[in-house]
């Protein structure tokens, strides 16, 4: 029998009430605490989530390592580390026109708040966020994806044997769940997702005037110069676009490379791609495609690309939901590959002459994700960073700028708005709030009346200042 569904609105009046009453009292101790809670029972069910993820996905145990297990923990442990240094309050200096005064920044919890994490990393995209929100001290409700629904049912088991439902729960459910959760009041909302869904929160959000931050995608380019690294490019091109089978929102999504290099580049891409995979569809190591309706559309996307003349340097197959690596050249812009997201194991493969070619292309598009570039020459890759605007980009690697904690990790416009991971995502789910203190300021000797002795001195503060 289906769990009943529950009554959202009152979970999110009983949230919002115990986070009223809990927040004097939510510092540093207690959130370490409810950091410390979440990062044991990660731990306590590895062997669960590696299995739920093998049974959503079909994905290895070391990417499921890898990707959801130890990416969480790390956001877990860097926020524990850390948290004393971005709680504290950040003094700033008075300006000649506050000269008197002394004024700080203090990092306030923005209240109640929504995670909505997707499908492709539902661990790590549900419980890292979670981890952020904790560290700032909000309470959170969690959306998991009902595309993968092992991985949410074990999230929502996993939460409710650690926090008070007032502090952390998961809702489970389809689109009319997330449309019942995003008609509520929050005080901040975290979505990740693709931009036409995150178009559907931001406009969701405005109703309530509720602050975002949105983790999204879009066609992230990947450039192999003439001078690249050949091995180098084909080693880290095949890890950053078939991990998880392509489902990454960073994922390369169209390479350019050099005509020069073209030749000898696929041949080397192709050797790569072959000791990693096989030669079949049905790798041991490639994870499958999340449900039969995403495989199809990857189905379409090649189909349409063939039909349009199109040609396959790589055909690694298809059997339902199991899709081998391909590689396609000869796309145009009016193939559906050229303007989707792909989000799976297809890469097209475009040759370029002059990089000003690829460069006016990139700017010709929406901004992406990520940018990877693949040169030896390090001003070669000035210039294409200097003259392109992503979220991020990686010279000469793929993906792993996603697990610098260091680095604010967020999107452009339609790639995303805002930044997640470390402190960036600390600062994501805090209000940065002003405190000013009148220590001797001299400003009341300008209060009304404006007789002749203020405007003499206002207009000496006009010299002075303007």
């Amino acid at each position: 029998m289906d769990n009943p569904r529950p009554d959202i609105a009152a979970l999110f009046t009983a949230m919002k009430a115990g986070n009223d009453a809990r927040r004097a009292g939510f510092g540093l101790s207690e959130r370490r605490a409810a950091l410390d809670r979440l990062a044991k029972v990660v731990r306590r069910n590895e062997a669960a989530i590696t299995a739920a993820l093998a049974t959503d996905l079909g994905r290895p145990e070391a990417e499921a390592i890898l990707m959801d297990y130890l990416n969480t923990l790390q956001e877990i442990r860097h926020a524990r580390r850390h948290l004393r240094r971005w709680m504290k309050p950040r003094r700033v200096w008075p300006t000649l026109a506050t000269f008197g005064s002394s004024a700080h920044i203090e990092a306030q919890p923005r209240g109640t708040c929504l995670i909505i994490a997707p499908w492709n990393l539902p661990f790590h995209l549900a419980l890292g966020p979670l981890a952020s929100c904790l560290a700032a001290g909000n309470a959170a409700i969690l959306k998991p994806s009902e595309l993968t629904p092992t991985s949410s049912a074990l999230i929502a088991r996993m939460i409710a044997d650690t926090f008070p439902p007032d502090l952390v729960t998961v809702v489970e459910g389809d689109k009319a769940v997330a449309e019942e959760l995003l008609a509520l009041p929050f005080d901040h909302i975290f979505f990740t997702g693709s931009p036409a869904v995150g178009r559907i929160v931001m406009a969701a959000a405005a109703r309530n005037l509720t602050s975002v931050t949105l983790e999204l995608g879009g066609k992230s380019p990947v450039i192999v110069g003439p001078g690249a690294d050949l091995k180098q490019a084909a080693d880290w091109i095949t890890f950053g676009k078939f991990l998880n089978a392509g489902q990454n929102c960073i994922s390369p999504d169209h390479l350019y490379v050099h005509a020069s290099v073209r030749g000898a580049f696929l041949t080397a891409l192709r050797a790569r791609i072959a000791r990693a995979y096989g030669t079949a569809e049905a790798s041991p190591y490639l994870t499958r495609i999340v449900n039969p309706a995403h495989a199809a559309r990857l189905s379409a996307l090649i189909a349409d690309a063939m039909d349009k003349g199109a040609t396959p340097v790589l055909a690694g197959g298809q059997s339902g939901q199991l899709v081998g690596p391909h590689l396609i050249e000869g796309t145009t812009p009016d193939m559906r590959l050229s303007r989707e997201e792909i989000f799976g194991p297809v890469l097209p493969v475009l040759t370029y002459d002059r990089i000003e070619t690829v460069i006016d292309a990139i700017n010709a598009g929406d901004k992406p994700l990520a940018l990877y570039i693949f040169v030896r020459d390090a001003a070669g890759a000035d210039e294409i960073i200097r003259r392109t605007t992503s979220g991020a980009v990686g010279v000469n690697l793929t993906l792993v700028h996603y697990t610098h904690l260091n680095l604010p990790f967020g999107g452009v416009n339609s790639s995303g708005i805002g930044a997640a991971h470390g402190e960036a995502g600390f600062r994501a789910f805090s209000h940065e709030r002003a405190v000013m203190r009148n220590r001797f300021l001299l400003l009341p000797i300008l209060f009304p009346p404006y007789g002749p002795r203020v405007m003499r001195l206002v207009h000496l503060l006009k010299r002075v200042l303007g």
